[in-house]
């Protein structure tokens, strides 16, 4: 893995810098990490906001996007919307990442994309090779310890890693949006189709290689969920979040032009075991042979999200109508931090809000980020 000051500055002849960041008047620098497993990750940083101001003392922040789409996310509403650039603007030093597999991170020292061995891995291994290596970049280039804020399977990459006691010192608070750990009460008709497919026929599908959301087999699969008549798939958007309250029509097209991303289809799976087995744990492989050799045990080992240190700042926000982030599983994960430091954690609940309200909400600045902001400035 390439240490933290051995990281390398590119530019691309496109990318979230060009597209979406500088074309507001904000700087932005492009970096490519690579894991220790071989992947090449793109981040971006924007080290300060419009008015200028940058400055050592600027604390970082670093954003985790979720599954099926990259660090565009964002920024998908106007700069006094979106988040990074809400951030920026506001005095921190901002890095988004990229996860493995999305548009601009599907680069590997060996490994070909158009090949499965590229996309043989799971959120373990978002958990254990990408967050550890985006951390000790940011870590490296910013000398402090660093806020995170997590949407969906962020949130889960980010409880997943603070379970097993990984990047306890270089993170100063967690705010997880849209919180995902338990998923027994997952209420997204489109994703609880998917789910129990996922789970029987995943491989007669699609092998164990990409998820493409664009390309043809999977628009075939998706034929398939939709035929089912209690799947409504005029609109997925809805179908797939829930009946999101605060979205701009223009920002939904806009998402849907960079939206959504591919991801393994083994990365699915492990998702699809999380909704079917009720509990939050390593990836299965199917038989206790297979877990053996891996694990050293038959059945694969459980993130016990009781051991996520008593003391560090986390603010949770959650919203009543997500169809992903059930309000019945938030409770289960609030129930599994109920020791937690009172005075370390902070709730929010938001009747209104489903799951993509969290990142592209019109009103999410005045609803959710001002209330991070200010949770940062007092961790």
């Amino acid at each position: 893995m390439l240490l933290p000051h051995q990281a390398v500055t590119w530019q691309p002849p496109a990318g979230i810098c060009s597209d979406a960041v500088a074309i507001h008047g904000y700087k932005c620098q492009e970096f490519e990490v690579r894991t220790d497993d071989g992947y090449i990750l793109s981040v971006q940083r924007i080290p300060q906001g419009r008015a200028g101001g940058g400055g050592k003392n600027r604390q970082p922040v670093l954003l985790q996007h979720g599954v099926l789409v990259d660090g565009m996310t964002w920024l998908l509403n106007s700069p006094q919307q979106s988040l990074a650039m809400v951030l920026a603007d506001n005095g921190f030093d901002v890095w988004i990442s990229n996860t493995r597999g999305t548009r601009f991170s599907r680069r590997h020292l060996t490994l070909d994309p158009r090949h499965p061995q590229y996309w043989d891995w799971t959120w373990d291994d978002l958990v254990n090779h990408d967050l550890p290596s985006v951390m000790d970049l940011v870590f490296g280039y910013s000398g402090q310890k660093i806020h995170y804020v997590g949407h969906s399977l962020g949130t889960l990459m980010a409880l997943a890693s603070l379970s097993e006691g990984k990047h306890v010192d270089k993170m100063r608070s967690v705010a997880l949006l849209s919180p995902i750990a338990y998923l027994s009460h997952m209420t997204t008709v489109l994703g609880a189709v998917s789910a129990k497919v996922f789970v029987g026929e995943i491989t007669k599908l699609f092998g164990l290689a990409e998820f493409n959301p664009k390309g043809e087999p999977v628009a075939n699969f998706l034929k398939v969920v939709c035929a089912d008549p209690i799947v409504n798939c005029y609109d997925l958007l809805t179908a797939l979040t829930g009946k999101n309250c605060c979205l701009n029509a223009s920002t939904v097209e806009l998402f849907l032009r960079n939206e959504p991303q591919s991801t393994s289809t083994k990365n699915l799976v492990h998702l699809a075991q999380t909704v079917r087995n009720g509990i939050l744990s390593k990836y299965d492989f199917g038989n206790a042979k297979f877990n053996l050799e891996h694990y050293g045990e038959s059945t694969p080992p459980v993130y016990d999200l009781t051991k996520i240190p008593r003391d560090l700042p986390l603010f949770l926000s959650y919203g009543g109508r997500d169809a992903l982030s059930d309000v019945k599983d938030v409770e289960t994960l609030l129930d599994s931090l109920k020791f937690h430091n009172i005075q370390k954690m902070h709730v929010q609940y938001i009747k209104d809000y489903a799951h993509a309200d969290f990142i592209m909400g019109i009103n999410a600045k005045e609803v959710v980020y001002d209330e991070v902001i200010a949770f940062f400035r007092g961790s």
